[in-house]
């Protein structure tokens, strides 16, 4: 067995989680330290209650509790902004320790305990809106186990760390364990919960031959893995590794206020010894004292301190890929939330994103005489047994409508699969050998007396204009015809009903499907504007020349949409059933393959844009409002402290809001 504690111990360290839930901590030391600054601030402001309280009657006691409020608040902010100073870095940090020194030389005492407990408290919300935004990130970090069984040659189970566990390695999987490697079923059926990963409540039963992923729990059965993919590309990492890249790219708005916050911490400090020199000569009033030029001076240094300006960006994006995370969507950063927002045309795949990708039998009919001892469900158990070793969306159909229906496996002598053409086999029918075909039309074609191959050609033109796909079964000299349609997905109408009736989007399709196919689903679905029959490459070109006249977003799931993906101004891909190709080029991922949810997330986007307005809106006002009014006098240090922090700490809870603004339109 091997000694966990140092490998916990240093990953623990590495990841860079909160201290206060360290695996390390006893129950009552993970109790004070979970929120400790808050805490702190808390505490202060109760010290310097008492200051201000004691002020009035017994000086010394108060200066006590000053002293104990400065060390406390004070101690963590003047260490800050050392290490700053040492870094050659002028920031918010070192402006509120600067303005909270020099309240001290000033005779402010209370209003800089004020300042510092304040700033400590607006710095501790801001950690916590963070914290909150990151939970998702965390909570995955949880679902990720650091040990797996590996089932060795001689079939000992031997537990060894997820990060030294090789490709086709064996792994037994128990009941209620989660899955630590992505991983193909060789031995066992159980059902599998993926809520966690896609946001899918319903379980979904693993049998041999299927692929588990990392993080989906195993629900009731014992599963026996192979190793597919090692710890660093498991799906489970890959999502970690999006919403970790997610948090780290900043929107533009959010690069340039980083930038301007140096410059700008710079440019108060200079304004603030100018007004401190230059005021008594242009107002006639002291340096010092209440009504003197340091006081004024001091003060609107507080008031123009960016606090709130800096945070108004970063809290309100990581807000809003938090919720959009919880709900399956992954977005490659802040910055997609503003692309998607000036969005004005969607452009859809078809197959696989507004069908289901998955084929299904909507009819089966004879064409011309048949004979007697032949009827529909014979030839449906007669397709069913070509076809069961083949792995095209056709036979799969097949396939599952005879397992429904219970029909049973016939025999098959001399079995033959023609590459993209069809099957061939002997059967025995009535006690004698009879060949059978089942395919596309040039397979079996030439095998048709003309009057069957005309009233063939008649229906095909029919199912076309349908939307079906056809394909034919010659059972010796009987023909029969099954119809196919790729199964809509059943909230894609009224998607596209709300994206644009509500939300005034245009819509497009894309789809290297037949055009009559494609012309039936999309007046299914209510989309006008369709181009049919293209190949990867022109995919691309029509993105490219719908980008060139306003901002597109690209939904799609296949590999040959990857380039499309990648050059429309948002790109989004079906996670579940998408490839890795189309993962990989898009800038969002729906990781349960619920278009539903493409509504919320353009509604969530626009929520963002306004929530960042807002919040300049109102760091801008307080700055403004409190700095004219500063230099005038018309302002107490206290207030203009009041107003600063307040505004900061409003900012932060107006980010809050996008945490729950998440909602799915009801589908009718």
């Amino acid at each position: 067995m091997p000694t966990h504690a140092p490998y916990v111990f240093d990953e623990f360290f590495a990841s860079g989680q909160e201290e206060s839930i360290s695996p390390f901590l006893t129950p009552s030391s993970r109790f004070w330290s979970h929120h400790l600054p808050l805490k702190v601030a808390i505490f202060s402001a109760l010290l310097l209650l008492f200051a201000f309280i004691s002020s009035f009657f017994l000086s010394p006691l108060s200066q006590l509790f000053l002293i104990f409020v400065y060390f406390l608040s004070g101690t963590p902010a003047l260490l800050g902004a050392l290490e700053d100073i040492k870094n050659m870095q002028i920031n918010i940090d070192v402006l509120m320790t600067f303005a909270a020194l020099l309240s001290v030389i000033i005779g402010s005492e209370i209003e800089g305990a004020l300042l510092l407990v304040l700033f400590e408290f607006s710095g501790a919300l801001e950690n916590m809106v963070t914290a909150k935004t990151k939970g998702t990130l965390l909570h995955l970090h949880e679902l990720s186990p650091r040990y797996a069984y590996v089932i060795e040659e001689d079939q000992t189970l031997h537990e060894r760390s997820v990060k030294d566990i090789t490709l086709n390695s064996l792994l037994l999987i128990k009941a209620g364990e989660i899955i630590p490697l992505d991983g193909l079923v060789v031995s066992g059926t159980s059902s599998v919960n993926l809520i966690h990963l896609t946001g899918e409540s319903h379980p979904m039963t693993k049998q041999v031959g299927d692929e588990v992923q990392a993080g989906s729990r195993n629900l009731d059965g014992t599963l026996t893995i192979q190793v597919t993919r090692i710890s660093s590309d498991s799906t489970l990492n890959r999502i970690i590794q999006l919403i970790t890249q997610a948090q780290e790219g900043k929107p533009r708005l959010e690069r340039f206020l980083d930038r301007f916050s140096t410059w700008y911490a710079m440019t108060i400090i200079g304004i603030f010894f100018l007004l401190a020199s230059l005021l008594p000569w242009i107002l006639s009033i002291p340096v010092l004292g209440l009504e003197g030029s340091l006081y004024r001076a001091l003060t609107f240094l507080i008031a123009a301190s960016p606090c709130a300006l800096i945070i108004a960006t970063p809290t309100a994006y990581l807000s809003a890929l938090s919720a959009c995370a919880r709900q399956g969507i992954l977005l490659k950063g802040g910055m997609i939330l503003d692309a998607i927002a000036t969005c004005k045309t969607i452009i859809f795949d078809k197959t696989g994103t507004l069908t289901t990708g998955k084929l299904s039998i909507v009819g089966l009919e004879p064409l011309g005489e048949i004979e007697p001892f032949l009827n529909t469900k014979r030839a449906l158990a007669i397709a069913a047994s070509l076809e069961q070793h083949s792995k095209h969306p056709i036979a799969e159909a097949i396939v599952h409508q005879a397992q429904l229906e219970q029909l049973p496996k016939i025999p098959v002598l001399d079995f033959k699969s023609i590459a993209g053409f069809g099957l061939e086999g002997l059967i025995e029918l009535e006690g004698k050998a009879t060949p059978v075909f089942i395919g596309r039309e040039e397979f079996i074609a030439h095998q048709l007396p003309p009057p069957i191959h005309k009233m063939w050609h008649s229906l095909a033109l029919k199912d076309r204009r349908k939307g079906y796909l056809s394909t034919l079964l010659l059972i010796g000299e009987n023909l029969f015809i099954f119809h196919f349609l790729d199964t809509l997905r059943p909230e894609s109408q009224a998607v596209i009903t709300e994206l644009q009736e509500k939300a005034g989007m245009h819509t497009v399709m894309l789809t290297g499907d037949y055009p009559d196919v494609a012309q039936a689903i999309a007046q299914h679905v209510g989309i006008k504007e369709v181009y049919a029959n293209l190949r990867p490459e022109d995919k691309l070109a029509k993105v490219s020349m719908l980008s060139s006249t306003a901002h597109v977003i690209m939904i799609g799931d296949g590999v040959n949409d990857a380039p499309a993906l990648a050059r429309a101004t948002v790109g989004i891909s079906m996670g579940k059933l998408g490839s890795a190709t189309a993962v990989d080029a898009s800038d969002v991922i729906f990781l349960n393959d619920d278009l539903s949810q493409l509504d919320g997330l353009i509604k969530k986007a626009h929520q963002t844009t306004a929530i960042v307005k807002q919040n300049i809106s109102l760091a801008l006002g307080v700055i403004v409002c409190a700095t004219i009014p500063a230099i005038l006098g018309w302002v107490p240090l206290w207030m203009a402290v009041i107003l600063h922090e307040g505004g900061t700490v409003l900012v932060g809870l107006n980010s809050l809001r996008l945490l729950d603004l998440f909602q799915k339109r009801p589908i009718d």
